[in-house]
């Protein structure tokens, strides 16, 4: 006898619990249904925050409790990050100055910026001013200070002097975490000393976050709602949240 949706997915909690992972191929010839199938019923579970989605499959969100590295980060919600860039691109200015902040999501916004832009970028992400050092019309500034390893990112001292510095026409920012209560989070202190400097220094903050970082908090605070003007997401956002957003005066797109 087939299993209505809710029960086959509250069998791949279970069983996620169980062995701290499933995979996708395995849960469709388990169960007798499309990949498709179970690729819909591992993004309902993640919105849910219950499990977080990875290449070819999901591990319980409790286990992501650490940080994880960019590979990883990379692979979770890799189409919906995708989206959310070419979106991005479309709002930001095709010239001025523009600054970027390390992570996956505005890695691939980098990816997206028009070929014809007359920009002055300013990043604290090596993979950024990498990708953006040979682009003709972009003139890359990186941003000094100890790299983490982790997210390839310089922080402290250094970074913190040089941001104090500045005034751009548009600030980037990924974030960890964002909710209505806690505001932007993210695991590392260093890092969120570096996101609130940026904040600071944009005279337009926008924000890149798939719908999985919406309403997780993270340890570290480095900005409240009121602080940003965009939050550019995916329609996996909840409409309540996304209506708190609007009300504390953050312009929500949906891509």
């Amino acid at each position: 006898m087939s299993l209505y949706a809710e029960e086959r997915q509250q069998r791949i909690l279970t069983q996620a619990q169980r062995d701290r992972r499933v995979e996708v191929a395995s849960l469709s010839t388990q169960f007798g249904v499309t990949q498709e199938t179970v690729r819909r019923d591992l993004d309902r579970l993640e919105r849910q925050g219950l499990l977080r989605r990875v290449h070819g499959g999901a591990i319980p969100s409790g286990h992501l409790s650490f940080e994880p590295g960019l590979s990883q980060r990379d692979a979770l919600a890799s189409s919906e990050k995708a989206r959310i860039a070419r979106a991005a691109a479309s709002l930001l200015p095709r010239g001025g100055t523009l600054l970027l902040d390390a992570g996956t999501s505005t890695a691939r916004l980098a990816a997206e910026l028009p070929e014809d832009s007359e920009l002055n970028v300013v990043t604290n992400a090596l993979p950024i001013a990498t990708a953006l050092a040979s682009r003709p019309g972009i003139t890359v500034h990186l941003v000094g200070g100890r790299v983490r390893g982790r997210t390839l990112a310089t922080v402290d001292t250094w970074a913190l002097t040089t941001l104090a510095g500045l005034n751009v026409d548009v600030a980037v920012l990924g974030t960890n975490g964002i909710s209505v209560e806690r505001g932007l989070t993210t695991p590392d202190p260093a890092e969120a000393g570096v996101k609130a400097a940026m904040v600071a220094a944009g005279r337009r903050v926008v924000v890149l976050a798939d719908s999985t970082k919406v309403g997780a908090d993270q340890f570290a605070r480095f900005a409240e709602l009121s602080d940003i003007d965009q939050l550019v997401t995916d329609p996996g956002i909840d409409p309540a949240t996304r209506t708190a957003f609007a009300a504390a005066g953050v312009d929500v797109v949906v891509a």
